[in-house]
């Protein structure tokens, strides 16, 4: 059984969403106008306690439970040489992040998260959407449930990442169909490929917007047609997230593009999500701009896994720090300006 029958019963999902709860959110930035600090001082921590308090529902939210999910899924586009390293390494870094050996392994260590890494069928690559589409309805909406179902009971922020050799160009894919350009426009090094290897990318790229062109106006199309996996698993994911009122914090350019169709769904699909951080990956910091979502870090990461997104959990408990512990003025016996 997945999370939903049809495309059209996902799509029904995705067009009402909960809103946050502004009366806890008015409440934080009550408080917050309490504290022994000129107002606004803090900047923008003083932004996330709020958008925390909004979506965990409560004036003082709390990071206990934080939660780091990385899907997995093996591209056929990969076969056209768009990455500079080989399918199978997928595969082998699942077993990294099994192992605990992988960057995540560690971040997620540093921020008191809880990983879960789930691969999505790695033996059996999406079809090259050069061809074809990706994935058939059957496939895809497997891999939305898988994600839907991944979302753990009780986390209080969602991390979301993914691995999967060749997802760059996907992602590429999927932000050109749902935001206009090439694949010249939307392509970067991902992994590291030459000059050579990049023209490879915009060229697959090219050809799956004019392969799928009739089909590219419905954002779910884009995403199954064009998407992988791993980008269908997280789309599931932080529409589960929403569904539960748990914030997420979004990766890098593949974890966006898997992202941006909730947006274009409903204007304000990502409200409850904030930029981890903007990559090095080259379009990331424009498909960042067409969401409207500013990112809170940048670190020149290119690497994937959720960690830019681990990295910014950090901040977040910085931001609840000062918002729960903070004396008042009343408290402290400052004088208020």
């Amino acid at each position: 059984m997945t999370a939903f029958s049809s495309i059209a019963a996902l799509r029904d999902a995705c067009t009402i969403l909960p809103e946050g709860d502004e009366s806890a959110a008015r409440a934080a930035a009550a408080r917050q106008g309490t504290l022994t600090k000129p107002a606004g001082s803090l900047g923008r921590l003083e932004e996330i306690a709020c958008f925390l308090a909004r979506w965990q529902g409560r004036a003082v939210p709390a990071l206990d439970e934080v939660a780091v999910l990385v899907f997995a899924g093996s591209h056929g586009v990969a076969a056209r040489g768009v990455s500079a390293f080989p399918a199978e390494v997928t595969a082998q870094m699942v077993a990294n992040f099994e192992a605990g050996g992988a960057a995540i392994n560690q971040l997620a260590d540093m921020a008191g998260a809880r990983l879960c890494v789930l691969a999505l069928d790695i033996g059996r690559p999406t079809a090259d959407f050069t061809q074809g589409p990706a994935m058939d309805e059957a496939q895809f909406l497997a891999a939305v449930g898988a994600g839907w179902d991944g979302v753990p009971p009780g986390a209080e922020l969602l991390c979301l990442g993914e691995m999967g050799i060749g997802n760059t160009t996907a992602a590429a894919a999927v932000a050109a169909a749902l935001f206009g350009g090439t694949g010249a426009d939307w392509v970067g090094r991902g992994t590291g490929v030459d000059a050579a290897g990049l023209a490879r990318k915009a060229a697959a790229v090219d050809a799956g917007l004019a392969r799928h062109a009739g089909a590219l106006a419905d954002p779910l199309e884009a995403l199954r047609r064009l998407g992988g996996r791993e980008l269908a698993a997280m789309f599931g994911a932080a529409l589960s997230a929403r569904r539960k009122a748990i914030p997420v914090l979004i990766d890098g350019f593949v974890c966006t593009a898997a992202l941006a169709p909730l947006a274009r769904l409903h204007g304000g699909g990502l409200s409850h999500a904030l930029a981890g951080h903007v990559s090095a990956e080259a379009a990331h910091r424009e498909l960042l701009a067409k969401l409207g979502l500013r990112p809170l870090l940048d670190f020149d990461m290119r690497l994937g896994e959720a960690s830019g997104a681990c990295l910014a959990v950090p901040l977040l408990r910085a931001a609840l720090a000062c918002h729960a512990g903070m004396a008042s003025f009343a408290e402290a016996g400052v004088s208020e300006g």
